[in-house]
């Protein structure tokens, strides 16, 4: 399943079907802000990052301008990633609670990151035509990641987008459709849960929408899923 990851990303990376995302991204990489003047940023679509046998899977939304976008690595070089590599290591799930660049020795165990859009979206709203594009990723992510069990929607988008990979694949959902909100929870079919919190984003964290209690909740709810043993990482890499 490793190389097989490992194949699919190498065609994610070279993906160029949506002409409005391609041109940002590119444009952002090319102009970059002041304090990331000196780095060489990524500009790409950004894979999925984490454990191949994961039995959690985190959705989220898109790579950051200048977070994913400039590090190539989702969660990695901005403040949504600190609170959740944060939240990951205080739940045995990271190695280290803090992400600023591909090669810092970050490793996940029995988690995958992965994104309905993989490329950076202006003022962080993709259309729904790209949401559509991008679709195939996520589909074709999932279907490489056998042992997940959880799947934990950051947002209203990444849960949408959770559901109609499952509407695709034949699973039916119940009627009404499930509702998103913060600690919301669907049987997708018999050992398949899909949970929900609120988006790691600043804008939810800064203003205690979202709280490191309220979130490590979430997770207490996966592992309680998982029936995993918290691994306790050594200190640093």
């Amino acid at each position: 399943m490793a190389k097989a990851l490992a194949l699919l990303h190498r065609e994610i990376v070279a993906c160029r079907a949506c002409p409005r995302l391609v041109a940002w991204r590119e444009e952002v990489a090319r102009v970059k802000v002041r304090r990331f003047q000196d780095w060489t940023y990524w500009g790409r679509p950004v894979p999925g990052f984490g454990d191949p046998k994961a039995g959690l899977l985190i959705v989220g939304l898109a790579p950051a301008a200048h977070g994913a976008n400039r590090t190539g690595r989702m969660f990695t070089g901005d403040r949504s990633g600190d609170f959740l590599y944060a939240a990951l290591h205080r739940n045995g799930f990271a190695s280290q609670p803090d992400s600023v660049r591909k090669d810092d020795g970050l490793r996940l165990e029995g988690v995958f990151i992965s994104a309905p859009v993989r490329c950076a979206p202006p003022a962080n709203k993709p259309l729904p035509e790209e949401l559509a594009s991008c679709a195939r990723w996520l589909d074709r992510e999932l279907d490489l990641l056998p042992a997940v069990r959880v799947v934990l929607a950051l947002g209203s988008i990444g849960w949408n987008a959770v559901l109609g990979h499952f509407a695709r694949h034949g699973i039916a959902l119940a009627r009404p459709r499930p509702a998103f909100g913060h600690g919301a929870e669907a049987a997708l079919r018999p050992g398949l849960v899909l949970l929900g919190s609120y988006h790691v984003s600043q804008q939810n964290t800064n203003t205690g929408k979202l709280t490191p209690p309220m979130f490590d909740s979430v997770l207490a709810r996966a592992k309680e899923i998982l029936s995993v043993r918290v691994r306790k990482f050594p200190d640093g890499p």
